[in-house]
């Protein structure tokens, strides 16, 4: 069997899942097989792997007393005969709920069909018996019920609350099942399914609605995927349903470790389903990596031998749109509230972190750079902020513009507005002497009136403003403030000791790249600045990234060096916060850049900036990604102080991210030239 196409969810360790609601009709389950057998037939033309149906879905929840009626179960029992026969060409696992004679005992049960076989039987664990459930009135629990077999379909099946069913083949994935109040219990069969290896927990679910209760299942649902580290596929009655004395509202979504990545609108009038691909490989990673996850595995008192039911499942040939939403800006999402309220959090970690350390010194003063750029911008809005916390005037922030060489008139305009504007002490230390003396003294061209800007002649003035800065702090009891971002630690673009990499403490060192112009964005629209200060932020904004270190008519554009910071920063997150391969994470950003038009953009983001990128950018960027974090780990194993701000990482080797200085990046590169397309 070969690995499908590189642009399959499937060859990157996705599968798709998906989730249905039939329209019922009650007490036939002969048409209601049918029902299931339609959409089961859609979710294969759309390469769906499981599908999954509501709490006895077969017969109807609502049938009440019907339910113990010998024709009914007779009639239920062929229907799954039917099903299994009728569904031998699909490809799907097919989950159904249905009632189920065992020994004399009457079950609600979910049943799993693939391949024109019956693969298993998982019946309910918890019946409900308050408010408007009566459960008991005609079924027994299913907590207990272990290593049994059922006979159905002219099968003998494996019946119990210990089965997990298993697919083989290039996507290897493992199901767990349980049924409506088991999620609602404090111990669902869920939680020892997903301790027990299960990766897709599925819930086949009859709850009706009253007011609030969707919210409550949401949350029940979403809890559940990120305490199991698991996804959660949930389906419940609709349409079709008695209304005597109840509502139902088709109520159907999956999560993936607590987000909610598909859902279907409720109180639909007819069938309805939806399908997303979940990312079995990132759920087994995060396992891996949160060792809590291993901990509760090996101390679970309720250890059950669990029996893996296996089946074959061949993923779709050829290409297949990824189907889930994947942000363009990992650090800044699209959603307006969502961002708001990142960058509430973020500014916020970030004035917390400074006032913290600025009381801890005992000192009463800062010394800041001001550039005139984006991060020395943000920088200062939260020295600002912090001194005003801590009842400190602003004249205690020192803050300096140092034009060197190339510092372009609008920059060195901007920075003396924005000083003057946020009250603080502003004077200007020109260093231009100062490092054309240095450059003397190392007899570099450039000291000898030669138009040589290497490397050195850049790092001298990164360095010297540094100097001066530290020596302000000296001269003036004070904290020098850093103002070298995430992105800039990760691409190593920061002048190692004497340069932006170092100060006592920096507050942006968690803050991306791509999330300080946001940040920005909100304290300029936040009502704390007049307007006259959010005007000059937005001019701020709008200036293109510049070292301003060397001489001429055209702009030094960071971008040109270190690749897209929109692409970079994607890169970052996805490798550092789920250790993904290469090629994975270039499947990703394909599939989130390839098209401008499609999903959507951050508020504020200029026009400009919402373009795409095709495969051959993806690759030559991330490439030279893999080549610079690695090669400039030295810098991240000594950086000052700053707190973590985004679950998308730190890169301080004191808070979340380890790693020896002379590690190669050639395994990674390997792994994205063999398994990538050119």
């Amino acid at each position: 069997m070969g690995s499908p196409s590189f642009f399959s969810p499937y060859r990157h360790g996705f599968v798709r899942v998906a989730t249905a609601v039939p329209k019922v009709k009650l007490a036939d389950p002969a048409a209601n097989a049918r029902s299931v057998l339609a959409l089961a037939r859609e979710a294969h033309e759309a390469g769906v792997a499981v599908i999954v149906f509501p709490e006895l879905g077969l017969t109807g929840y609502t049938i009440d007393d019907l339910l113990q009626q010998e024709v009914l179960l007779d009639a239920a029992e062929a229907a799954i005969t039917t099903l299994a026969t009728e569904s031998k060409a699909l490809s799907p696992l097919i989950v159904v709920g249905a009632p189920l004679r065992d020994g004399g005992r009457l079950y609600n049960t979910a049943v799993a069909i693939q391949g024109g076989q019956v693969l298993g039987v998982v019946p309910k664990s918890f019946l409900p018996n308050y408010r408007e459930f009566y459960e008991r009135r005609w079924f027994t629990p299913g907590a207990g019920v272990t290593g049994r077999t059922l006979a159905l379909a002219g099968q003998a099946v494996p019946f119990g609350t210990d089965v997990l069913f298993r697919a083989g083949g290039p996507t290897p994935f493992t199901i767990g099942v349980e049924i409506c109040e088991d999620v609602w219990t404090p111990t669902p069969p869920s939680t020892a399914q997903a301790l027990a290896g299960a990766e897709i927990l599925l819930n086949l679910s009859a709850s009706n609605i009253t007011i609030g209760k969707s919210e409550t299942r949401r949350l029940l649902c979403a809890s559940q995927s990120s305490r199991m580290i698991a996804a959660y596929v949930y389906s419940a009655a609709g349409a079709g349903e008695s209304s005597t004395d109840l509502a139902w509202d088709g109520h159907v979504d999956i999560h993936e470790m607590g987000a909610l990545l598909a859902q279907t609108a409720r109180f639909s009038t007819g069938p309805a389903w939806t399908f997303a691909d979940v990312d079995v490989e990132r759920i087994r990673q995060e396992r891996m990596r949160v060792g809590s996850f291993g901990d509760a595995m090996a101390l679970n008192p309720a250890k059950i031998p669990f029996r893996v039911v296996p089946f074959a499942f061949a993923p779709p040939k050829g290409d297949l749109a990824l189907a889930r939403g994947i942000e363009r800006f990992p650090f800044t999402p699209s959603d307006p509230a969502k961002l708001r309220e990142n960058c509430y959090e973020a500014y916020n970690i970030q004035v917390q972190g400074l006032a913290r350390r600025l009381e801890a010194s005992g000192l009463k003063k800062l010394v800041i750079g001001i550039s005139g750029g984006l991060d020395s911008t943000q920088a200062l809005l939260v020295a600002a902020k912090a001194v005003d916390q801590l009842g400190l005037p602003r004249a205690n922030i020192l803050a300096y513009t140092l034009p060197g060489f190339a510092t372009s008139d609008r920059t060195k305009d901007n920075a003396w507005a924005l000083m003057r504007a946020m009250g603080v002490t502003a004077a200007e230390l020109d260093i231009r002497p100062a490092a054309t003396q240095m450059l003397k003294d190392l007899d570099h061209p450039f000291g000898r009136g030669e138009p040589v800007y290497d490397v050195t002649f850049e790092n001298v003035q990164a360095g010297l403003r540094t100097d001066y800065l530290f020596r302000l702090a000296n001269h003036n009891a004070a904290l020098v403030v850093g103002t070298g971002d995430l992105s800039e630690l990760a691409l190593g673009w920061c002048t190692y000791g004497v340069g932006d990499h170092m100060s006592h403490y920096n507050p942006n060192c968690g803050a991306a790249k791509t999330l300080i112009q946001h940040l920005i964005r909100f304290v300029a629209h936040s009502g704390e600045v007049d307007a006259t200060t959010t005007a000059l932020l937005e001019d701020i904004l709008a200036t293109e990234i510049s070292p301003e270190l060397v001489p001429g008519e055209e702009v030094q554009a960071t971008e040109s060096f270190v690749g897209p910071y929109a692409l970079q920063d994607f890169n970052l997150y996805y490798l550092t916060r789920y250790g993904m391969a290469p090629s994975k994470i270039a499947f990703l950003a394909w599939s989130a850049w390839h098209d401008a038009d499609k999903g959507g953009w951050p508020v504020g983001l200029p026009a400009s900036a919402r373009r795409a990128y095709d495969l051959a950018e993806i690759k030559q960027w991330l490439e030279l990604f893999l080549k610079r974090f690695f090669a400039n780990q030295f810098k991240r194993s000594a950086v000052p102080n700053g707190p973590k701000i985004s679950s998308g990482g730190a890169l301080s080797p004191r808070g979340d991210w380890r790693m020896p200085s002379d590690a190669t990046a050639d395994a990674w590169l390997a792994e994205l030239h063999a398994n990538m397309p050119s």
